[in-house]
Formats: structure tokens, sequence, C-alpha cells
């Protein structure tokens, strides 16, 4: 809350999406401490980080970079049907996932491998869904991290349906329900959609312990931010009356402090809010993509000067963070990326009838019957090589 008792909006007024003024900001883009002006509500939770635990979010952003780089290069051998990268984005989920508490419940879309490795999934699990091996992968109940929505803000309508279920398990006097709240991952364009303005209605009108967080990568595959929106997400939070926060989304500790600070007073009753993280897809929208067709070389090489992962070094390495600490790493990351490619290669094919285990809740007639048509199908080539 700002000192007049209003909610505090971080880079209010600032109408341009596209651009980090205004942002909340602790790191430069030379990874030097360099709070911006507007800091104030959120720099006791930024000055509670030590460096080793900056190192541990060093440690998960570099993994997700390298696990990044090893499942596209699965994709490109034919091993994944589709690899959606989140390169670039590393500081927005790491720092995010981190601020958030052990009960409280993820939403995801599809991008969010920082915040998966953040909640404890093997990546494994991760690729299978992509592989084709399974639908599911993990166990959203025990993770507290819903599985992937690749229709564009489905989620959203998710997470707020979770959030008014919250509300009413406190009021029916459930104790445990005062503990948890709801964080959901949007990306700019999927903020374009109807369902993510439905959404925001509910949850300001049923005040909704949800917090949206809004990973604003200024493409929505090929359509720039300018075309989506003419203000900033922060600012249109403020239309459905719901706090809005613009951080600096390459800046861990920015984003680590905002969201621990918004997302504690979400989850003691402060209703809903918005952050929009200001980052940059480096990489394509996925292996289908071709981004060299659509963006400009010259603000591509801006948000590479930008790039989360160095900048978090550069800190890191002002701070006593010596040579060895990065070639471990490195090392360790190289292992671990070689662990899940060869346990995902040694994972079985499933069934070709598994395809109908998952359509409806219920038997139905349809399924079954285009399920023993399959089975008869292959048994003929069986009985055929007999």
């Amino acid at each position: 809350m700002g000192s007049d008792g209003k909610a505090f909006t971080a880079g209010g007024g600032v109408g341009n999406a596209t651009s980090v003024d205004g942002a909340v900001r602790f790191l430069d883009e030379q990874g030097r401490w360099a709070p911006s002006g507007d800091v104030a509500p959120f720099r006791a939770a930024a000055e509670a980080l030590n460096v080793e635990m900056l190192r541990g979010f060093y440690r998960e952003m570099a993994l997700t970079r390298r696990l990044d780089v090893g499942s596209t290069a699965l994709q490109r051998q034919g091993e994944l049907a589709l690899w959606i990268p989140s390169f670039g984005q590393e500081a927005a989920q790491t720092g995010s996932a981190h601020a958030l508490s052990p009960k409280d419940t993820i939403f995801p879309s599809y991008r969010e491998h920082g915040v998966a490795l953040a909640r404890g999934i093997d990546f494994v699990d991760v690729l299978a869904v992509l592989r084709g091996n399974t639908y599911r992968g993990w166990d959203p109940e025990a993770t507290r991290f819903r599985l992937h929505t690749i229709v564009l803000a489905a989620q959203t309508l998710h997470a707020a349906g979770y959030g008014m279920g919250i509300n009413l398990r406190r009021a029916a006097g459930n104790a445990e329900a005062h503990d948890e709240a709801v964080i959901v991952y949007v990306g700019d364009g999927a903020m374009s959609e109807g369902d993510a303005s439905e959404a925001l209605v509910f949850a300001r009108t049923y005040d909704a312990p949800v917090l949206f967080f809004v990973q604003n990568n200024q493409y929505a595959i090929s359509t720039p931010v300018a075309t989506q929106t003419a203000v900033s997400y922060a600012d249109r939070a403020r239309g459905f009356g719901i706090p809005g926060y613009r951080i600096d989304g390459n800046d861990v500790i920015a984003t680590y402090a905002v969201t621990k600070t918004v997302m504690d007073r979400v989850r003691s009753g402060g209703g809903p809010a918005l952050i929009e993280a200001v980052t940059y897809r480096l990489g394509p929208h996925t292996s289908s993509d071709d981004p060299t067709k659509y963006r400009d070389a010259n603000m591509h090489a801006e948000w590479e000067a930008r790039d989360p992962v160095p900048r978090l070094e550069a800190y890191l390495r002002a701070n006593g963070t010596h040579d060895a600490f990065f070639e471990q790493l490195r090392r360790d990351n190289e292992a671990a990326a070689m662990d899940v490619r060869e346990r995902l290669l040694a994972l079985p094919d499933p069934p070709p009838s598994a395809m109908f285990d998952h359509v409806y809740s219920d038997p139905h007639p349809v399924m079954a019957a285009e399920r023993e048509w399959l089975e008869a199908y292959d048994t003929s080539f069986v009985q055929a090589d007999d």
C-alpha cells in the first residue's frame, strides 16, 4: 500500500507496454544494485534475500536454460512433437515461484518450465507430455502445480474459480483455506482473450485470492504487444478494480520481492492483484516458429543485453561468488540434462488404445466401439504375420 492508503501501482500511468521504464527494479542491466525510485513497498522482501538464496535462484535459472537447449535438440531429432522454450524468461519464473507458499496453487499456461522445476517436478514428466507418452506427467494435487493449458487464457478462469472455492471453504470454517492463495501465469497474447477479462471480473467481484502474473514477453507469436494493448497490463488491471504492479521481469530480485509482497496481501484477504513482468522471449514461440520473420534485429539485441541469467551472474560475482561455483554448476547442469535425455528416451511407448482412456470420465459407446475397431485392426496384422 502507498503512504496515502491507496493500492500501490508500480509503473502507474506508464502507458507503454513495450518499455521497462517505470517498472520496479533492483538490479540494472549490468547486474549492479540500483533500485528504481518506487521500490519502498518491496525493499524488505528484497533485502531478506541473502547470497546463498540468490545462488539457488541462479542454479535453477541456469538449469532451466540448459534443459531448454537440450529439449530443443530433442525436438529437432524427432523425439518431441513440439517444444515451447522459456529462454529469456527465467528470472520472471524462478523469482515468482520461490515467492509462493508451498500451499499456494499454481495454474500455468505451457511455458512455465522454471516454475515447474521450483515445485520439484521431474523435467522428464514435463517432456513426456510433449513427447506423447502421457496426458498428465505429474500429480497436480501433490505438487499444487496444475496441468499445462494449451487453450489460451482458459487457465485464468480455472484460477478464478478455484480462488472462489477457497473463499467458500474459508466461509465454511476451513482453517487451512486461510493459508492458500492462487497464482495464474498468463502471457500478453492470452490477455487479449475474452476469458482473461472474464476471469478478472469474477476475481474482483468475488474478492477471490488470485494473483494474475502476466509474462509480457513482447510477442503473441508474431503479434507485437503494441498491437495488443494501448496501455500497460498493470494499468489495465485498474480498469477492473484490481491493483496492478509493473516489474522488470528480467530482474529476479524484483520478481521475487514484488511477488512475495503482493502474494502475502492476496493470501491474507486483500483481494486479487495483477503483476506485469516486462520481459522478452529470446527464443521462438515454439519449435514451429521462425521469429526472424517478424522480430526487429535491433530490438532483439537490446533485449539480449538485458538477459536475466548473466545479469544475476554479474551480481553474484560482485558479491563474492567465484569461478569454481559457476564451473561446478555447469558440470552439474550438463549431467542433469543428459540424465533427463536418457530417461526420456527410455520411456515405453503407450499402447495406441490409450488414446481413448481419458476422453470421457464415464464409459461412452462411441469410444468403446472405436477402441474395439482399433484392437481388431492391430490384431489383423499379427494374424497376417502368422
